[in-house]
């Protein structure tokens, strides 16, 4: 049981949050869906749902992710959680069509909704649950992109940052990003078919809605995809791990070198120049010294490294890293 409760605590934290107040959000506007005939709560549901399987889904698949390399599984289950972001994928875009479905049988036959109050309430809630959650998965993204932000900078450090964090994190900030959208959009179409007669509206929210999880499903889709296919580091990594290894003093240069993405953790492969003249028992103790050093960075899993003499040509070309004010500058 020990060993279970140790392996749960290593899942993502977001997405069981996620998860947790996506199932309680789902049951209450399914109660007021079907009391209401709201179209328009009838597709925050079943995006509720949506969002509460695949982050469940999600949740479970970031703690197989965790799990260490074995020698038939040598690159660890990284990758793992990217098949879990699939499965997701498909639960949402399931989901969207039966509510796209409903929204276009909404414009042709309008729903009179009642419990307006209720319908209402509940969608306030729903902001106010989605919005924590997201905000959350902004705090998050922060943490695994490794930037300074506090307060307001979160939001816009957030969006910029998202690529740089894990799939199940990426995950749960599109899916809640949606869900506040979808959230708002359908407590306006309450309160138009309730206060005027446009009642179309609550079909056109109701396909809307409908659209932005589809919109979701591509981008997870995209992203989970090349996690699977293998893709490199982002260039913030890649000069990270450069400047760790060049910082050793008796490393000349890079040679070459491939950094790897599995999950959220990140493979590195390197040829490092060492300065002329050592001995090979030297030169050994050496890679070894600046392989324990990458190893301490936590988003490192593993590392194989390649050693080679100083060929007195600059083989490593630092990549452009953006400055202060978002512009590229050389290092």
């Amino acid at each position: 049981m020990g060993t279970l409760w140790e392996a749960l605590k290593k899942g993502n934290t977001s997405s069981a949050t996620a998860a947790i107040g996506n199932t309680g959000l789902a049951v209450v506007k399914g109660v007021a869906a079907a009391f209401s005939g709201s179209g328009a709560m009838f597709a925050s549901a079943m995006h509720s749902v949506a969002d509460a399987i695949n982050q469940g889904f999600v949740f479970f698949g970031s703690v197989l992710g965790e799990k260490k390399p074995t020698p038939r599984f040598p690159t660890g289950f990284g990758r793992v959680i990217n098949l879990f972001c699939m499965i997701a994928v498909i639960v949402v875009t399931i989901m969207a069509y039966e509510t796209i479905i409903e929204g276009f049988h909404l414009l042709k036959v309008p729903a009179v909704a009642t419990h307006f109050w209720l319908n209402a309430s509940i969608l306030v809630l729903a902001i106010v649950v989605d919005g924590y959650v997201l905000i959350k998965a902004m705090k998050e993204i922060i943490h695994e992109a490794r930037v300074d932000a506090k307060g307001w900078n979160i939001v816009p450090l957030s969006f910029r940052n998202v690529g740089r964090a894990a799939p199940p994190t990426r995950l749960v900030f599109y899916e809640d990003l949606v869900a506040t959208l979808g959230a708002v959009l359908a407590l306006v179409a309450v309160v138009l078919t309730q206060f005027t007669s446009f009642t179309i509206f609550d079909g056109i929210a109701t396909i809307l809605i409908g659209f932005l999880m589809i919109g979701v499903a591509f981008r997870v889709g995209y992203d989970n995809m090349v996690g699977l296919i293998g893709v490199a580091a982002p260039k913030e990594v890649e000069t990270r791990v450069a400047r760790i290894i060049l910082d050793d003093p008796d490393v000349t240069d890079i040679n070459r070198m491939r950094i790897v993405q599995e999950g959220r953790f990140y493979h590195v492969e390197s040829y490092i120049e060492l300065r002329p003249g050592l001995l090979l028992s030297v030169a050994d103790d050496i890679k070894f010294r600046v392989r324990d050093s990458l190893l301490k960075d936590q988003d490192i899993s593993d590392v194989t490294l390649g050693i080679l003499e100083d060929n007195g040509i600059i083989d490593w070309e630092p990549a452009l890293a953006p400055d202060a004010s978002g512009r590229e500058k050389s290092r």
